[in-house]
């Protein structure tokens, strides 16, 4: 079924978007929808248009036709940090961390939005932006703890594992308060047991903190296993929407990805 602005129960939406780099089109009228419990895996060839579809969404790029929809607003015109505070969040392919600040401070940086002190307030650190940081501060340790990486806390992040990097880089976003999550490649690089526990805890903010998820990943296992609906993506255009069962049984998808090695 095809998405619309006006699917029921949607929380971000996309509708007859095309994207064009010069004489390349990177996205061909292609429509999804995400619900507000649900996590859509986006999957398709290297080129297939998924990153720039991410980039639509979050306002990164501006289509050349077509219209964004984000808790019943057309976010289409939205320049970025508002479209970031809004609480479409995302993480990109690479970690994009401060390699010399500690895990928690990289956490504390997706608190930003949420920040009222101005900066000569929080240089003279007034009682209130005291205040404002231990809350801030308290955050950051849930969310910490809920990825289970207390042990690394104070470590600065370039000293941290790839796997390790990737975890703070979800803890970030986590910060923003996320009312939709965007993962590009989370998994990319990873070894096995770095992929199933990045997965238990991508699993964990969709089922226990109802946020949802839109997913790009290569690794068909993960994808079949965590989405509950897949898009899939080939030159552009949209060749698929439906159910994981579904989608591994679509000839046109074998044919473009599903029976070529991803």
């Amino acid at each position: 079924m095809t998405g619309s602005l006006t699917h029921t129960g949607q929380a971000l939406g996309a509708h007859a978007v095309t994207l064009t780099f010069g004489g390349v089109t990177a996205l061909d009228d292609v429509s999804i929808h995400v619900g507000h419990d649900e996590l859509v895996a986006l999957i398709g060839p290297n080129g297939a248009g998924k990153s720039s579809l991410l980039n639509v969404l979050s306002g990164f790029y501006r289509p050349k036709a077509g219209s964004v929809s984000f808790d019943g607003h057309d976010i289409g015109k939205w320049p970025v940090h508002r479209i970031a505070r809004a609480g479409l969040a995302r993480t990109f392919q690479g970690t994009h961390l401060l390699a010399h600040m500690s895990v928690l401070d990289n956490i504390l940086v997706g608190r930003y939005a949420h920040m009222k002190c101005s900066l000569p307030s929080a240089f003279a650190y007034f009682p209130f932006a005291h205040r404002e940081e231990v809350e801030h501060r308290q955050i950051a340790e849930e969310i910490i703890e809920f990825l289970e990486i207390e042990h690394v806390r104070h470590q600065p992040v370039g000293t941290l594992g790839y796997g390790m990097r990737k975890r703070v880089d979800l803890g970030r976003a986590l910060a923003m308060e996320p009312r939709v999550l965007l993962l590009d490649e989370p998994m990319a690089g990873m070894n096995g047991e770095e992929k199933e526990d990045l997965a238990r805890f991508i699993l964990d903010v969709r089922e226990a903190r109802h946020i949802p998820v839109v997913l790009v990943e290569h690794d068909m296992g993960v994808v079949m296993d965590m989405a509950d609906r897949v898009v899939v993506l080939n030159f552009g255009r949209k060749i698929a929407d439906a159910s994981p069962r579904a989608v591994q049984q679509d000839e046109q998808v074998i044919a473009a990805y599903l029976g070529a090695k991803a």
